[in-house]
Parts: C-alpha cells; structure tokens; sequence
C-alpha cells in the first residue's frame, strides 16, 4: 500500500484520537493497540516518514496512560486497606469486640458441653468424622484428615467454602443480625467440641499447634464476618437521627467495607491449610513463627493501628 494511501485510509481515525482521547482504561488500551498495529505497519514499509513518528508518539501517549491508570488504581487500593478500612473498624469496635466476646462464650459453651456429655460431640461433628478420627489416632496420626486431596484444590475449596461462609454470616444482618450470631454461635460450638475431643485424648497442645496454623486467621474471619452483619442490623435496629432506610443503606456499605477485610485473611487460612497443616511433622519453631506473626497481624491491623490512625486523625484536625 502506498503511503498516501495508507494515510488517507486512517487519518480520520487518528484525527479523532488525538482531539478526544479515551480516558477510560479498556477503551484507551484498544486506541494503543490499534496504534501499535498502525505503526508496526508504518515501520516495516515507511520507517523513514514522518507518519511513523506521529504514531509512535501517538502510542506512547496512550501507553503512559495506561501506565498512570494502573498506578492509581494501585494507589487507591493502597489507601483502602490503609486508611478507609481501618477507619471504619474503628468506627464499629464496639461490636467487633462484642462478636469477640460471643465467639469466646460459644466456644467455651461446646467445650465443656463436650465435656459434661460424651455424645454432645458427635451430635456435633457427627459420627462420621469422630469415627474417622478415633482410628487416626489409633493409627498414630491423629491430623491426618488435613492430609487428604489435592494441594491445590483443597486451597481453593476451602477458601471458596469460607468466602460463602462469611457472606451468609453479612447477609444475616438484613434479618435483624439473627442468623449472623446463630452462624457465629454454631462455628464457635464446633471449635469447642473440636478442642475438648483432642483434650480427652491428651493431645489438647498439639491439636492446637497444628489446627492454629490456619486457625488463626480462619477464626478471626468468623469475628470479622459476623461483624459485618451487625453492623447492618444495627443501623437497621438503631438508625439514630437519620431516616432508618438511609441508616440501612449505611450499615450495609460499611458492613460490606468490613466483610472486604476477609477475603485476605481467607486466602492466607486457605493456603496454610492446604499446603501447610497437612505436614504435621514440620518443626515446633515454624508452627509458632506462623502462629505468632497470624496473630499479631490480627491484633495489629484490626486494635492496634485503627486506633493509632483514628488518634493522628483526630491530631491533624487539631491543627
């Protein structure tokens, strides 16, 4: 094609791009593929005209555009998980320590209810399960249920099934939080009657040393989740000053804001539980290095520093 022609053919095209250029992501990344098409062409049978500069400058436009949009997205990411989420847990500490305090209180309840009634524990776990674990034990491997399936699909099974957890436990705040503390209630119940099975067998310790390895987070997320749902039954029960639907409409932003906080926790407790409970044999220090750094994450990001941020905000405004 001659370059006369080759111009002709695209020049309206160009002449658009240049006065009214997409500011929109997936619409500038199809003008910067075209152009890269168009000066491929421009190079390979006119390198030397000008038309092949025009275009290549043309291209690197739109390509640093592409560039600055994903390092603000980056950036906006960066400051949800640093100041707007953090934020809004503090906001709502004090029904994330209420949570605390029920998950502590059910745990404790399926724990000596275990105690006090051997069969409490199998109309827990079922019969299946207890079954299945008595004759680990006998067998010396008292965990090795952790070591069944694939790696790979039992991380993404697992981290699916928790997600769908944590969002049933959100979307009971609509009903007046009811099924997010009978979720909260009935987890923490297991993990009780789970803890006391082990104890009655003399293996309390390392049942948790082995089962906290993901415990930790995964635990955590039951708190975090059930959060987020009476944070919206809240400003449904309790809209204060402000229409009750505009309350509700609150609540639930914020609690969805809240539940957002999981889905990192749930892919880390899904990756140790995939891929790193199920070695049973790994060294004492690295459980608790896990263990340790899990937990102070948690103590961390969702105590520690919203209050630290809410006190420098408070300062800033100050001055």
């Amino acid at each position: 094609m001659r370059e006369a022609l080759f111009i002709k053919k695209n020049k309206g095209r160009w002449q658009e791009m240049q006065a009214n250029p997409s500011q929109y992501p997936d619409e500038m990344a199809k003008e910067f593929i075209q152009l890269v098409e168009d000066l491929g062409f421009a190079k390979t049978f006119y390198p030397r005209s000008s038309i092949t500069q025009y275009l290549n400058t043309e291209a690197s436009k739109r390509y640093i555009g592409l560039y600055e949009n994903q390092k603000a997205d980056t950036k906006q990411l960066f400051a949800f998980f640093k100041y707007r989420l953090p934020l809004i847990i503090r906001k709502h500490h004090a029904v994330l320590f209420i949570c605390f305090c029920l998950f502590l209180l059910f745990v404790a309840i399926g724990f000596f209810s275990a105690n006090k009634d051997e069969t409490f524990i199998r109309q827990v776990l079922g019969n299946g399960y207890v079954d299945m674990t008595e004759q680990h034990i006998a067998e010396g491997h008292p965990f090795k249920v952790y070591g069944y399936g694939n790696e790979v699909l039992s991380f993404f099974f697992l981290f699916l099934n928790n997600i769908k957890v944590s969002l049933i436990e959100f979307a009971g705040g609509i009903l007046l939080g009811i099924p997010t503390i009978k979720g909260l209630m009935v987890n923490a119940i297991m993990v009780g009657a789970f803890e006391c099975f082990f104890f009655r067998h003399g293996m309390g310790v390392s049942s948790l040393l082995t089962i906290m390895i993901h415990g930790t987070l995964e635990l955590s997320t039951f708190v975090v989740a059930a959060t987020s749902g009476l944070v919206m039954a809240k400003s449904w029960l309790f809209p204060g000053t402000i229409k009750r639907l505009d309350a509700l409409k609150q609540g639930a932003k914020e609690g969805v804001i809240i539940a957002l906080a999981n889905f990192p926790m749930l892919l880390m407790a899904a990756f140790f539980e995939g891929f790193v409970t199920r070695h049973t044999g790994i060294p004492l220090f690295l459980k608790l290095v896990i263990i340790g750094t899990s937990l102070a994450f948690v103590v961390f990001y969702f105590i520690v520093y919203p209050i630290r941020l809410q006190k420098q905000l408070n300062l800033s405004r100050k001055d």
